[in-house]
């Protein structure tokens, strides 16, 4: 059996897909449990701050983390199939993507609307994914993973995990207190297509609607919108749909025709891309950051830039957006360092 090793001062560059500068006092590769729980064991031992990433996709890396960074990279899938539905114990470190692709492979239905999401299956539940008409929460049966209160792997039920828009306890009660370990996912064995968005209604028209076709539809939408991060360093889209209630919605279509809506279970869902575009956002650039040409919600590092550089840009935005509109966007990954 390997041992565990633990690196010091090592660059977070690699291991952001914003290509941020970043370094980490102390950094682990966890490809076992026994591997997480030493290296939890090590870092409370020494009262040192945690950071555990997946693919880097949904973070914003700046300084120094003071404390460990743990990278999972636990791997394996199990299946038991039924009837109905199929049970997919999914571990943290397997690839998003290649999940939903093996799922397809597998007959198993209810996440080629999720395809192309960068990452892996430990971060899906912690943002909730979502994109064209699907989140995570359709299909999440439970969580498993190490809790630093209680000392060892337990389960969550997907009720437990308090999952909404972008969101979950892992954000809140849960934020450096659980490691996710494994996903459980409750797969359809039947086909039932969601095609509640227009683009991907127009994309399938002509011929019959299989789970390949969402697939390479959506997987065709999102590349024809979203650069390859190894290409231009992102991080997807860098800011939440804002809910606003129908009143506000009311009077923003008032004076924007055309305002699209998506309804919300507090509100009525606007597309902060529409309200980025309205704005004359997309394309701009600031120094070494800047606006995606083609996907306004896209914030791009062409090199060299730093994380003071793009915050300073995604905060002229939300400034505007707020003097604009009166609607207050959230950014969608998290901030991390000093």
């Amino acid at each position: 059996m390997n041992t565990l090793s633990i690196g010091e001062n090592i660059d977070l560059q690699p291991f952001n897909t914003l290509a941020l500068p970043a370094r980490a006092r102390y950094f682990a590769a966890i490809d076992t449990t026994d591997h997480l729980t030493e290296a939890l064991n090590w870092a409370q031992t020494k009262k040192l701050p945690l950071l555990v990433i997946g693919g880097g996709s949904n973070i914003i890396l700046r300084g120094t983390w003071p404390g460990l960074v743990l990278q999972i990279a636990l791997q394996g899938k199990k299946m038991q199939r039924g009837n109905e539905h199929a049970s997919v114990t999914v571990a943290a470190g397997e690839n998003w993507h290649a999940l939903v692709q093996w799922s397809l492979h597998e007959q198993l239905f209810g996440l080629e609307n999720l395809t192309l999401i960068p990452g892996t299956a430990g971060a899906a539940p912690i943002q909730n994914i979502g994109a064209y008409g699907v989140e995570l929460s359709q299909f999440l049966h439970a969580v498993r993973g190490y809790s630093l209160d209680e000392k060892s792997i337990i389960e969550l039920s997907a009720e437990d995990c308090r999952l909404g828009y972008r969101d979950s306890i892992f954000k809140h009660a849960l934020r450096d207190r659980f490691v996710i370990t494994e996903v459980v996912l409750a797969l359809r064995t039947q086909f039932a297509p969601v095609v509640s968005y227009p683009a991907l209604r127009e994309k399938l028209q002509g011929g019959a609607v299989t789970a390949q076709r969402i697939e390479q539809a959506v997987r065709a939408i999102r590349q024809s919108k979203l650069p390859n991060p190894a290409q231009l360093p992102n991080a997807g889209s860098f800011f939440k749909n804002p809910v606003v209630t129908a009143a506000h919605y009311a009077e923003l279509a008032a004076r924007h025709i055309g305002l699209p809506q998506f309804q919300a279970p507090n509100g009525i869902k606007v597309p902060a891309a529409w309200l980025l575009d309205r704005a004359g956002w997309k394309g701009q650039r600031r120094g070494h950051v800047g606006v995606h040409a083609e996907q306004a919600l896209v914030l791009i590092n062409y090199g060299g830039g730093d994380a003071d550089e793009l915050l300073e840009l995604a905060q002229a935005i939300q400034a505007d957006v707020q003097h604009r509109f009166g609607v207050t966007l959230e950014l969608e990954p998290n901030v991390y360092g000093n």
